[in-house]
């Protein structure tokens, strides 16, 4: 035992152990301090930054980049859509362009025809109306602003035979309108009202839809102004047979969000807020199936009525239904049937309606239409789409099965004629 230990086991105060764990404290932190230093330069991390299982710092955007206050500090930013409601914010988009639109009409009941017998006013004397009677009929209906003039887009049949057409913004104004131009066949009508710098609606792409998206629905259900409805596109290029309106020429968006009478004319969104679709059709008794113009269908109509008054639609002059195994047996099984058929599949014209395109062209009754500009034909709604979707006046080449054998016929569209429109 030395001299020194002897001095420090008598109770002396030694210097020599504080001095060694003053020099580790300071040999741990200057170690501390060149590894968190370390770390920040090959990392990109910010020394106050945590290492937290190799997640995005929380002081940093989406982009890994600081996003510096005017302060020079840090501000914490969230990934864009974080903690967001899509459909609240596409509602507050368009909400203000959607309107509510009431038409009335005058309505004439005719005094029948018995009544007006002498014989029978001698029994029922003065409770025989003598003048025709006349109601006002009022319904009310959807649309929305396309124009910052007031050109408006709704349905057809919720303007149709109006007398007086009424549009109420959503600030609460009521303003008379006018109806440029309605289209039957597609159910589509344009109403103009007299402003200006109104809100418009943005028009999104629904050929490009597909099954499963959110569909949003804006109107004014049974009266109830502004109603919000959510849900999915549950299928594309409905035909008008499906829908139950074969009248119509539209292959239409089916929805399963919710539309009621007076959501006719109203837009169906897609998440971004944008017009996918008019809302025009429910099924009497179905739950969960609602059924929307595409707005490159509307737009299309909506330009030629807000142009001329009017929509033209190609039409052949046929009546035609899908051909299948089960039909062919029928028909050729049938005695009393003036056709044969000799193949399975294709489009079978049913009648040829005299004086048109298709009677100058020599289809016949029987013709089995197998190909349309190239383009093999197993269902009706496809000839009408390709029908549809040509010019009046231009030349479709049809290739048809007439008792076996393969001809070409070429015929030229013509125009719709009105009696066939309503």
């Amino acid at each position: 035992m030395n001299s020194s230990d002897k001095a420090d086991r008598s109770g002396k105060f030694s210097w020599k152990q504080p001095l060694l764990y003053f020099v580790l404290v300071l040999l741990g932190g200057g170690a501390a301090l060149a590894g968190d230093r370390f770390l920040a330069s090959n990392s990109g991390l910010s020394p106050q930054s945590g290492l937290g299982g190799g997640s995005q710092p929380s002081n940093l955007p989406a982009s890994g980049q600081p996003n510096n206050g005017s302060n020079g500090s840090t501000v914490a930013i969230l990934p864009p859509g974080t903690d967001s409601n899509f459909i609240v914010e596409a509602v507050e988009q368009v909400g203000p362009a959607v309107v509510r639109i009431n038409a009335a009409r005058t309505v004439t009941s005719q005094v029948p025809a018995p009544f007006d017998d002498p014989f029978f006013r001698r029994f029922f004397g003065n409770n025989i109306p003598i003048q025709p009677r006349e109601r006002v009929e009022r319904g009310t209906g959807s649309g929305f602003i396309i124009s910052e003039d007031g050109q408006i887009l709704t349905n057809a049949h919720v303007v149709n035979g109006a007398d007086r057409v009424t549009v109420v913004l959503r600030d609460g104004r009521q303003l008379e309108g006018e109806v440029l131009g309605e289209d039957p066949v597609t159910d589509v009508a344009v109403v103009k009202i007299e402003a200006s710098q109104l809100p418009v609606v943005r028009m999104g792409d629904s050929e490009q839809l597909r099954p499963g998206e959110w569909a949003i629905a804006i109107g004014n259900p049974l009266g109830l102004d502004n109603s919000v409805t959510a849900g999915i596109i549950s299928a594309t290029g409905r035909s008008s047979s499906d829908v139950g309106v074969p009248d119509k020429r539209v292959g239409f968006i089916q929805t399963d969000a919710a539309i009621n009478p007076g959501n006719s004319g109203g837009p169906l969104l897609n998440a971004s807020g944008e017009v996918i679709g008019m809302n025009t059709a429910i099924i009497s008794g179905a739950q969960g199936l609602g059924f929307a113009i595409p707005i490159a269908t509307a737009q299309r109509i909506a330009d030629e009525l807000i142009t001329t008054g009017s929509a033209q639609h190609p039409f052949l002059g046929i009546e035609m239904i899908a051909l299948t195994p089960e039909l062919k047996e029928d028909i050729n099984s049938d005695p009393n049937s003036p056709i044969t058929v000799s193949v399975d599949s294709g489009v079978l014209v049913v009648r040829v309606i005299p004086n048109s395109p298709a009677a100058t062209a020599g289809f016949r009754a029987g013709d089995v239409i197998q190909k349309m500009e190239g383009q093999t034909i197993t269902k009706s709604e496809t000839v009408q789409q390709i029908v549809q979707e040509s010019k009046i006046g231009s030349t479709l080449r049809v290739e048809v099965n007439r008792n076996g054998q393969i001809r070409t016929i070429e015929v030229r569209p013509g125009n719709l004629p009105t009696d066939q429109r309503s």
